[in-house]
């Protein structure tokens, strides 16, 4: 069993002498302090239910493995591959958001070949009818009968490229199959195999055409990960890569099986979260709604004016739902889990808040108005709310 680190409020060695903790605590206390000033308390004979170092080392195998099979065909381009993974791990659906030509589209099919999963890919047009996407009911002459024909939803990765270019009868039959992961067909309601998630692209820069997604659907969306242009020496590289005249793509294993899904899920499943990690979380995501006004002073920086957090709220129209506080959760777990740790910390909440968040903070005009985009909004909450 592996030593765990339990963040903690920050306690006096008196306080350990005069009000010792619980007695399965206290075998091997040891006080220490990290760089970011926070405590920790680490026990040497773990008492929690915490992973076993094998698991840790598969589980990084694993991660390791797919992050070099990508790797062949995606240069560069770290956090793409990582929300791919986060969104595996959590069952739940990424949105990519990026100019064309970043390999959005390369990287998931990718993807889908190292995982093994059956792969469906979508072109959502301004034309695009609900049936193109789940499926219809054909009238067969020979029986008399009409027929299940089973849309490309019916996969395991499903890319829905362009999403913002399908009007909103087609998200509204996206919706059901993201939130219950079901379709309904006719009088009938079929499930989607296991596992199944949705990644989606859209270019933010063409607005003729496109249509804006339903905060609903936004909602159902783990993560946004905003895809970036290359660095001048990634983008030698991929020059280099095509002038070198490879005829065929990069043969991609399939690293991440049933067995090595199963593996990272039981991982992550099994990374501690401290109680005071969980209520950061949620203080962040209560952070967000201005219609609270931060009524909890005691959640904020003490030496934050009033003015200053008046001043926040009117760049924000709506703040982000329960929902957001569970993917933060989750998220925070995955990234730990990226760093080898058995525990989450409060960097890794920080590290995943802008994905989480940045899609479900709608802003007001004035944001708008004084330039101001959710990443700045973000950053601010993360500023105003104290780390425990």
């Amino acid at each position: 069993m592996l030593n765990a680190l339990i963040p903690f409020s920050p306690l006096s060695l008196s306080d350990l002498s005069s009000s010792p903790p619980d007695d399965t605590l206290r075998s091997d206390l040891k006080l220490g302090r990290r760089e970011n000033k926070i405590f920790f308390l680490e026990r040497r004979y773990a008492i929690i239910n915490t992973m076993d170092g094998e698991l840790v080392k598969t589980a990084a195998e694993y991660i390791a493995s797919c992050r070099s099979e990508m790797e062949k065909r995606i240069v560069g381009q770290r956090d793409m591959i990582d929300g791919l993974l986060t969104g595996l791990i959590a069952g739940g659906h990424v949105l990519f958001e990026g100019v064309p030509g970043l390999a959005k589209t390369l990287a998931v099919k990718s993807f889908a070949q190292i995982t093994g999963l059956q792969y469906k890919r979508i072109q959502f047009t301004p034309d695009l009818l609900p049936a193109d996407v789940t499926g219809t009911l054909v009238w067969e002459q020979a029986t008399g009968k009409f027929l299940v024909r089973r849309g490309p939803v019916f996969a395991n990765v499903v890319l829905a490229d362009e999403i913002n270019r399908a009007p909103a009868k087609v998200h509204s039959a996206l919706l059901e199959a993201m939130e219950e992961r079901q379709v309904t067909i006719g009088e009938n309601s079929y499930p989607l195999p296991e596992p199944f998630f949705v990644l989606a692209s859209q270019n933010p820069l063409e607005h003729e055409g496109t249509y804006r997604l339903p905060e609903a659907e936004l909602d159902r969306f783990l993560i946004k990960v905003l895809v970036p242009y290359p660095s001048p020496e990634e983008e030698v590289r991929i020059v280099h890569a095509e002038g070198a005249g490879t005829a065929e793509a990069p043969v991609l294993e399939p690293v991440l099986n049933v067995q090595a899904q199963t593996v990272l899920k039981k991982a992550a499943e099994q990374i501690f979260v401290d109680p005071q990690i969980m209520a950061y979380i949620v203080a962040l995501v209560t952070a967000s709604r201005p219609i609270t006004r931060l009524s909890n002073v005691a959640s904020l920086k003490k030496n934050d004016s009033e003015k200053n957090r008046e001043g926040l709220y009117r760049y924000i129209a709506f703040g982000a739902s329960p929902r957001a506080s569970l993917s933060l959760y989750r998220c925070a777990r995955i990234r730990a889990l990226f760093d080898g740790r058995t525990f989450v910390n409060p960097d890794d909440v920080k590290a995943v808040a802008h994905q989480v968040l940045r899609h479900r903070i709608v802003l007001s005009y004035e944001a708008d108005a004084d330039s101001l985009d959710t990443d700045t909004i973000i950053a601010r909450i993360l500023n105003l709310v104290p780390v425990p």
